[in-house]
């Protein structure tokens, strides 16, 4: 999909439903390629309005523009068509050579010119699109080890983390897009995974956390060693993602919402 054809992609808002005798990998898989089909359209038509001078100012990001997160964008998508890869051959295909050399790509991508920015982008978010596409279903099963944390994980996880992605920096462009822009089911799923960050992790403050849907549907989580004596902190999930990722102070939600530890 590229600038130019985002347009055609606004029907696609919902996920797409497991087939009949398929696992719920291949489901999950297909669900998340859908939802990084709307997340890219999203995308794409932010950054198709970003000028040279928007490109160069600053991010919410600490030290990065906005050309560095649409960078960032591209080699994602990239990195994980290297895990796509993994997942189709069986041999063993990391995100990035190492941390350095994709901290180097990202700045030297950040100056170039908006239509190569954008160029870039396209031909990243169509590769990722093509490798998921044509991934084998049996492929989806395929185990991987997550590009962050090392663990085993299922390659039907990295459509999500893709969504993961492209959402929060979106976000992280500053150009009008927050979380409460995110589709329901996108919020749901990224909510368990902010939360699930924070799983086992000492120094995490003990707290219980409720998030409240647009459509009065309510979930609950419990950080750190959080007992029955342990405060909580309420409010909307877009409220409660944004604080999360460290995207948003807590100063919308209910109760005492404390600092916590990078969640990535």
């Amino acid at each position: 999909m590229s600038f130019a054809d985002a347009a055609q992609v606004r029907s696609a808002q919902t996920s797409v439903p497991a087939p009949r005798g398929h696992s719920a990998p291949i489901h999950d898989a297909k669900a998340g390629l859908a939802a990084v089909e709307r997340a890219t359209e999203a995308l794409y038509e932010v950054v198709a309005e970003l000028d040279q001078r928007a490109l160069r100012g600053p991010s919410l990001l600490p030290g990065w523009t906005r050309a560095h997160v649409v960078t960032h964008l591209a080699r994602n998508a990239d990195g994980l068509v290297n895990l796509l890869t993994w997942a189709k051959t069986g041999v063993e295909h990391l995100m990035y050579p190492s941390r350095a050399d994709r901290d180097a790509d990202i700045d030297e991508g950040a100056g170039r010119l908006p239509q190569l920015l954008r160029a870039d982008l396209d031909a990243a978010c169509d590769r990722f699109a093509t490798a998921g596409r044509e991934l084998p279903d049996s492929a989806w099963e395929n185990r991987l080890a997550h590009p962050v944390t090392g663990v085993p994980m299922s390659a039907s996880r990295v459509p999500w983390l893709r969504v993961r992605e492209v959402w929060v920096h979106l976000v992280d462009l500053d150009r009008g897009t927050g979380f409460d822009a995110l589709p329901e089911d996108v919020l749901d799923h990224l909510l368990a995974d902010a939360v699930g960050q924070y799983a086992n992790r000492p120094d995490v403050p003990p707290l219980h956390v409720r998030a409240v849907f647009p459509d009065g549907r309510q979930r609950g989580w419990s950080l750190g060693a959080a007992d029955a004596t342990s405060p909580d902190v309420d409010g909307a999930a877009a409220d409660v993602l944004g604080w999360l990722t460290g995207r948003r102070s807590g100063a919308k939600l209910s109760g005492t919402a404390p600092t916590l530890p990078r969640w990535l």
